[in-house]
């Protein structure tokens, strides 16, 4: 687990809620706090679509929204004269991109034994943190995927020239 504070809020924010950055993520869980409280359950109705769009939700072990389909919702609820009290989003990479990060390790990890890399974002009202996560289908003893999941997430902070420090 890595622990990551974000140094140009709204660099971050404009990244997050106005541009594609985080588009190969899915959407879990959004919690945010102004004049009253969000929460979005990320599980995504694939009944509400029906045959009409399925590039909304994912399929998987855990089927989510995908963050592309929510942030014009999300983008709506925070933007205003007032910033937030607080938020919190659960991201999953989408599944297709755990097989790129887990190459770069030894191969001891298979995609298939990976239930999702999790990204946390989280904003007390002062700064923005982002933590990762790791979560397995089973117990493995192995960290490596946890490793490599740390380091594609700084490499992709990097490129995108997203301003931040480890804590």
């Amino acid at each position: 687990m890595l622990a990551i504070q974000i140094t140009s809020m709204k660099q971050f924010m404009n990244q997050f809620l106005a541009s594609d950055t985080f588009d190969l993520f899915l959407l879990e869980e959004a919690v945010i706090v102004g004049a009253c409280t969000y929460q979005i359950d990320g599980t995504s109705r694939k009944e509400f679509y029906g045959d009409e769009d399925s590039s909304a939700y994912a399929t998987g072990p855990y089927d989510f929204v995908t963050w592309k389909s929510m942030r014009p919702l999300i983008f709506d609820l925070i933007k205003g004269k007032h910033t937030p009290l607080s938020f919190k989003f659960v991201l999953h990479l989408m599944p297709k991109h755990v097989a790129s990060i887990l190459s770069a390790g030894s191969g001891s990890v298979t995609p298939e034994q990976v239930k999702a890399f999790v990204l946390n974002i989280r904003y007390d009202g002062n700064k923005i943190i982002l933590t990762t996560g790791t979560a397995f289908h089973t117990f493995l003893m192995d960290k490596e995927p946890d490793a490599l999941w740390d380091n594609a997430l700084l490499k992709f902070l990097n490129k995108k020239e997203i301003a931040c420090e480890i804590m």
